[in-house]
């Protein structure tokens, strides 16, 4: 007999940044490893439709969903620790719930009613935390993070949501709320007055948390997690703590042991049983502890902030240590890059990735670092506008066209080799409106590329841009030796560009560390990994 479905919320207090989306992601695997399907969505306070536009030195990458949602980066930690496939369903923003409502009120749908917070917007978002399936087959747990700290303005209408299903469900809701524990150097204490402010803060809104998740960055003995739990009137049980670890990966383990997942499932009525023995992640982690060798890899791209990449990033992390290797990342700002400078920066390096990203800042550096992969014959993968700077450089330096460029760039360049996608000319909103989501690409067979995938002829990735390869050219730079080896078979898009007679210098229109997993990396990543491993500049 099916259950309900369960509902879990998470909140956060103190500061942000504490890692609600590690403990949502953790708390969802843990789950899983019990046999429950589970969910994970993300409710952002922003009055922005999506992150699609937002800077990422504001808001971290923009992780894109395979359906065509551009969304909190969030939802790349949920997939890559579950292996669940998000769609727009799971990222819901203020943007999009007062959006909603409004263009109800608009086709008369309230019936003249003056439209208010409470109840028209309150109700809107239980609707959308109300999950009970996905594609028609129902969830056992639907786990909710709430973006923001308790206290923002922001933040009120989901806090009143929440407060009406906890009081709706009954047991088949619980509330778990992250706050901080600082550290004063100068007392030599642990202080617990900001969580117990926070969750005053939480039962003022009318929010009694069933469990604290008390993140610190040294061990709490028991006697101060039951200070906690006496002055929030939580359980002892209740209390976890999140110190900080070697790696995210190790989260779950580490609330697994202290019954995070137990406690929740004893809150909610259901037997507990045997605790999971996970071995495929243990398994993981051990390769990850065993890693001793380090490979150095050059990431060139304008922002200079770990989050604005976190997925390649993470899909990299993951592919060394499938390797037995520790990839050493080290970010190469493309607007510092030079002629004279671009040796001295890559040396040393093993294979570099040039990013993604938008505009006209650091592409020159992007173009020199390709030039030199190519020229050096370093392993070199390309992703999205890093791919573009690949064909660019090949276009000016090999075939000659010394002012080719793209029309996003350039619109007067006589030699647009990379240039808009015949469906975004007419297109002039920015959000939400470029070619997003999955899409097909088929493979030619004895490729680099095809042989990464393991030998399969077509594929399905994931999408972000507005300029495409140019056909035109196709041919020019077929003879001259860059082959376009991957191809929407529907639109005729070239989607990989490689060079067979190099090591390994590959570029992907699409985003391929969007499908990375901890138990499933990508194959483009682990083939990378491999042939810079095979360049011979491992550091033990």
């Amino acid at each position: 007999m099916q259950m309900n479905t369960k509902y879990i919320f998470i909140t956060g207090g103190v500061v942000s940044s504490l890692g609600k989306g590690i403990v949502s992601a953790s708390l969802g695997k843990l789950l899983q490893a019990r046999g429950f399907k589970v969910t994970i969505q993300k409710f952002d306070p922003y009055i922005n439709i999506d992150p699609g536009t937002l800077n990422p030195y504001e808001h971290g990458e923009c992780y894109v969903t395979a359906d065509g949602m551009e969304t909190d980066l969030d939802l790349g930690h949920y997939e890559r620790f579950t292996g669940i496939r998000t769609t727009r369903d799971n990222s819901i923003t203020t943007g999009r719930i007062y959006k909603t409502v409004i263009d109800r009120e608009r086709r008369g749908d309230y019936l003249g009613k003056t439209i208010q917070v409470v109840p028209h917007i309150t109700d809107e978002i239980k609707r959308k935390m109300l999950r009970q399936d996905v594609e028609g087959e129902l969830l056992d747990f639907v786990i909710t993070e709430v973006g923001g700290t308790i206290g923002d303005i922001e933040s009120a209408p989901f806090m009143e949501a929440i407060r009406q299903l906890r009081w709706d469900l009954g047991r088949d809701a619980v509330c778990v709320h992250l706050t901080y524990v600082p550290y004063l150097k100068a007392a030599e204490e642990l202080k617990t007055k900001p969580t117990q402010h926070s969750v005053k803060e939480l039962q003022g809104m009318g929010i009694q948390p069933d469990i604290l998740v008390l993140r610190t960055e040294r061990h709490l003995d028991d006697a101060l997690r039951m200070k906690v739990a006496s002055f929030c009137n939580v359980d002892l049980e209740c209390v976890i703590q999140s110190e900080d670890l070697p790696s995210i990966y190790e989260v779950p383990v580490n609330m697994q042991r202290q019954g995070l997942d137990a406690a929740i499932l004893r809150k909610i009525g259901i037997p507990v049983g045997e605790t999971p023995a996970m071995k495929s992640w243990h398994a993981f982690l051990e390769k990850q502890r065993g890693a001793s060798r380090e490979v150095h890899v050059a990431m060139v791209g304008k922002y200079d902030l770990q989050d604005a990449y976190k997925s390649i990033r993470e899909s990299l992390s993951l592919a060394g240590i499938y390797e037995d290797v520790k990839v050493k990342i080290h970010f190469t700002n493309s607007e510092g890059l030079t002629r004279g400078n671009v040796a001295g920066r890559l040396a040393g390096m093993a294979g570099v990735v040039i990013c993604p990203g938008f505009g006209q800042r650091g592409i020159e550096g992007k173009i020199l670092a390709a030039e030199y992969a190519r020229t050096h014959d370093l392993p070199c993968f390309g992703i999205c506008l890093g791919m573009q700077m690949m064909v660019i450089e090949f276009a000016r330096n090999v075939l000659g066209l010394a002012d080719a460029d793209s029309s996003e760039m350039n619109p007067a360049t006589p030699h647009n080799v990379i240039d808009i996608m015949e469906e975004q000319k007419s297109v002039t909103q920015k959000g939400g409106t470029m070619r997003l989501g999955e899409y097909p690409c088929v493979l030619r067979p004895g490729s680099l590329a095809f042989k990464a995938y393991g030998g399969v002829e077509s594929v399905r990735e994931r999408h972000r841009h507005r300029y495409e390869f140019n056909n035109r050219y196709r041919e020019d730079f077929e003879h001259a030796g860059m082959e376009c080896v991957g191809v929407n078979p529907d639109a005729d898009l070239v989607e990989i560009v490689e060079i067979p007679s190099l090591r390994w210098y590959l570029g992907t229109q699409f985003h391929p560390e969007y499908a990375s997993t901890v138990l499933h990396p990508h194959p483009l990543f682990m083939s990378f990994i491999k042939a810079c491993i095979g360049h011979g500049t491992i550091e033990a």
